[in-house]
């Protein structure tokens, strides 16, 4: 179901594939990311890196009574500090959904599927 915005012109329609789209894309823009992970998994349990071309990879968006949560499924750069990261995306995902849509996240979910040697 596609998210309703009004303005003093009309009505605004905004699908969660493309809100999927900015969230990736901002998170995609943070130091210490090397790539969108796969929600699933595979056979060994080795996260899948995927191409930064598709933005919708790894991102999940959910309304929960009219709240916006965003899941993000990442894979982090050796040697950075994951905390650090994953709060990073957190806010970069939050500002740029409330500056692009005035849409207010309630909640972006981080989920770490593997550390990896970025070249």
């Amino acid at each position: 179901m596609p998210l309703q915005l009004s303005t003093e012109l009309g009505s605004i329609h905004v699908t969660d594939h493309c809100i999927a789209v900015i969230a990736g894309s901002a998170a995609l823009d943070c130091y210490g990311l090397v790539g969108m992970a796969s929600r699933k998994q595979l056979k060994d349990g080795i996260a899948e890196l995927l191409g930064r071309d598709n933005y919708t990879r790894g991102v999940e968006v959910r309304r929960e009574q009219e709240k916006l949560h965003i899941d993000l499924h990442i894979v982090v750069s050796y040697g950075t500090k994951i905390s650090e990261v994953a709060h990073n995306i957190q806010s970069k995902v939050k500002y740029v959904l409330n500056n692009v849509f005035d849409l207010q996240v309630e909640q972006v979910h981080i989920f770490v599927q593997d550390v990896r040697v970025s070249m």
